[in-house]
């Protein structure tokens, strides 16, 4: 920050002379900083009366010592846990592993007894055999315990109360990293977080590793649309955070004989007098199979034309059990919503098989798709990039491709 002193500025344009970024004005005999300005103190130093002033914020060490084990966001929507979270777990446990610490479950929301463990504050529950918890699930896949906020306000997700309720348990617990599904809700809230913590958050992570010399948490993440791979560190602020998106972790495998503790916490929310309030959910209906659990997803991009074509692709999915997907181009047409969009800027999926049909094959898509066990490609551009990653590429109208593809299948 800098400033004027005005009571100490005669105006003698000095300071404006010895300014390498013309960042100084003199108006009315008095010096006026504008956005040009670095901070770089020439001005500061050649000012005879010292009449400016500059404030820098000074960087404030933590002891990272005090920050053990390793948390992840167990996001759930009406007491059903989302299914990042299982690949959180997985991931979870490895990073938990090398830095020799537990691995915690946060778990938010309102629960009745049938959706949770009913369990005393800070006592091992002997959670493991058949048990039907959520807190059960959580631990048999991988949690070493389940910390839980269990109040109304937390019924629906709503941003600011989780994030306080986040930040209250971060401030007591101390957990050394974070990790959160890259969802809406985990997108949404988590961000906030890391703002009243003052640290760090990588977004949308596809490697996480521990760097093994300083024990820093390696980030991996695209960079410039995905055209390299860029691997960000937090070496001076704890907890380190990362978001992760779904399909692209594995699964800690599940074993109902793990037992593990599970921490009720309570948090008065009523001090908080909160602005906002949860209206309602209006769910997307238009797929009938989870577009990122969908073990076949046929796409369709820029060279379906218009929206009445995706009917076709529609019809397919219906008969392979399949999910429809749209390249970004097909979304801002507005010819599909955006719930359906694959890519960097919509949903990462890994199906046994992607159908990409008129999709050229930006490096965008490319991002929320290639890791799919088998790609078919269908488009009419010999040369379109999609075909560099397809296992099959079929150059041909997809218009008329398709139809054959469907009388094959019998369906018409």
């Amino acid at each position: 920050m800098i400033e004027v002193i005005k009571e100490k500025c005669t105006g003698c344009k000095i300071c404006q002379k010895s300014c390498p970024f013309q960042a100084i004005e003199v108006i009315e005999k008095l010096a006026v900083i504008n956005e040009n300005c670095t901070l770089c103190g020439a001005c500061l130093d050649s000012c005879p009366f010292k009449a400016i002033l500059i404030t820098k914020k000074t960087e404030t060490t933590i002891n990272k010592e005090e920050y053990k084990g390793v948390w992840v966001f167990a996001e759930q929507r009406e007491n059903k846990i989302s299914p990042v979270v299982f690949e959180l777990l997985g991931k979870g446990r490895e990073l938990a592993k090398k830095r020799g610490s537990k691995l915690t479950a946060v778990l938010l929301g309102h629960f009745t007894e049938e959706g949770i463990e009913s369990c005393p504050p800070l006592v091992a529950c002997g959670v493991g055999g058949e048990g039907g918890g959520i807190t059960d699930e959580l631990i048999h896949c991988g949690a070493d315990e389940v910390i839980v906020v269990n109040h109304e306000l937390l019924t629906n997700f709503s941003d600011l109360p989780y994030a306080d309720a986040m930040q209250i348990l971060v401030e007591k617990y101390k957990p050394e990293i974070i990790l959160a599904g890259a969802t809406h809700i985990g997108r949404s809230f988590i961000a906030r977080v890391a703002v009243k913590i003052h640290t760090g958050l990588t977004a949308d992570c596809t490697g996480l590793d521990i760097d093994e010399e300083t024990g820093n948490l390696l980030q991996t993440r695209p960079a410039f649309g995905g055209n390299i791979m860029a691997t960000i560190l937090t070496p001076n602020h704890r907890p380190q955070m990362a978001t992760v998106r779904h399909k692209v972790m594995v699964p800690f495998p599940k074993d109902k004989n793990r037992k593990g503790n599970v921490i009720i916490e309570e948090i008065d929310f009523v001090s908080k007098n909160y602005k906002t309030a949860f209206h309602s959910t209006k769910k997307d209906n238009t797929n009938k199979v989870n577009l990122a659990d969908a073990n076949l997803v046929i796409s369709g991009g820029r060279g379906m034309k218009e929206p009445k074509n995706f009917a076709i692709l529609h019809e397919l999915a219906d008969a392979l059990d399949g999910a429809v997907g749209a390249s970004r181009a097909a979304v801002d047409s507005e010819w599909i919503p955006y719930p359906h969009q694959v890519g960097q800027t919509g949903k990462t999926v890994c199906p046994k098989v992607y159908i990409a049909c008129g999709i050229s094959g930006a490096i965008q898509h490319l991002a929320g798709m290639q890791s799919a066990e088998y790609i078919i490609a269908i488009n009419k551009d010999k040369d379109a990039p999609i075909f560099k990653v397809a296992d099959l590429g079929i150059v041909g109208d997809l218009f008329e491709v398709l139809p054959k593809l469907l009388k094959r299948l019998e369906i018409k």
